[in-house]
């Protein structure tokens, strides 16, 4: 612990505490999720620490449900994001020929497609739940992950340990896994985070539009989108959940930052 920076420590923090509300929501939250507690925005009490939202709800209750929903959403995308784009992308760097040139163009065509754009018009002619959201949301982004590992796996294979390895008669699944991966780890951690934040970022903004999470459940977009109308009131409702979105984002950066800068100086030390 004494060996970690402070801003790592900070990160780490905020991004365990979120995390725990999240695992434990049921356990904290003091009323039940779509449960009326009170009048139409109250402000902050000793009953309602956050005050209620626009239709009396309890909104600490609220924000606790919310980050479980979305940081549940944002987690699974982020990992069929990875595991989908990470595959294909050094699939493509090791195989090559026709194989890298039909992938490698089948995502720039995806890719020309702004991605809300793309996912309003996937969300409007299919039904939106939490599944059709992990699958959109993690299949459009795995088209940034696979130009990233792509990139990084080509550099790879091209190294004297990955031509050893092929010329031990080491399989093709063997070489991704025992000398690619590892090696690509570094890059990829830190697009982790970024690719985590993003789809934070994405859920929030297609439930603020309305095709994202359905009422009554709640995430942090919805909860913004419930409570705008109270802004041009001074009514802060909607700035809670604007808050945690950004809170998370800095902190999930700053740890991103920490490891990638751990697992490079840990590669330093191995080949000195």
């Amino acid at each position: 612990m004494r060996n970690i920076p402070i801003s790592a420590l900070i990160g780490l923090v905020f991004t365990g505490v979120y995390f725990l509300m999240a695992i434990f929501a049921p356990l904290i939250a003091p009323y039940g999720l779509a449960e009326i507690v009170g009048d139409v925005w109250e402000p902050s009490s000793s009953v309602h620490l956050l005050g209620t939202d626009s239709i009396g709800r309890d909104l600490l209750t609220r924000m606790i449900y919310g980050g479980r929903t979305t940081i549940f959403i944002a987690t699974a995308a982020t990992m069929l994001s990875f595991t989908t784009g990470a595959v294909l992308g050094f699939l493509a760097a090791t195989v090559g020929g026709w194989v890298d040139q039909a992938l490698s163009r089948f995502v720039d065509l995806m890719m020309a497609i702004p991605s809300l754009i793309f996912a309003l018009v996937v969300l409007s002619v299919m039904p939106v739940t939490i599944p059709v959201l992990i699958l959109v949301m993690g299949l459009l982004d795995s088209t940034r992950v696979f130009r990233l590992a792509r990139a990084v796996a080509v550099d790879i294979t091209v190294m004297d340990y990955v031509e050893a390895a092929q010329l031990r008669g080491e399989g093709r699944i063997w070489i991704i896994f025992r000398e690619i991966l590892p090696n690509a780890l570094s890059p990829l951690v830190a697009e982790m985070g970024l690719r985590f934040i993003f789809m934070v970022l994405f859920v929030s903004t297609l439930s603020f539009l309305g095709l994202g999470v359905q009422p009554p459940a709640a995430d942090w977009g919805g909860i913004v989108k419930e409570n705008k109308d109270g802004i041009v009131y001074g009514i802060a409702a909607a700035l809670w959940p604007a808050f945690a979105i950004a809170t998370l984002a800095i902190s999930v950066n700053l740890v991103a930052d920490w490891v990638l800068n751990r697992t490079t100086s840990l590669k330093g030390g191995r080949g000195g």
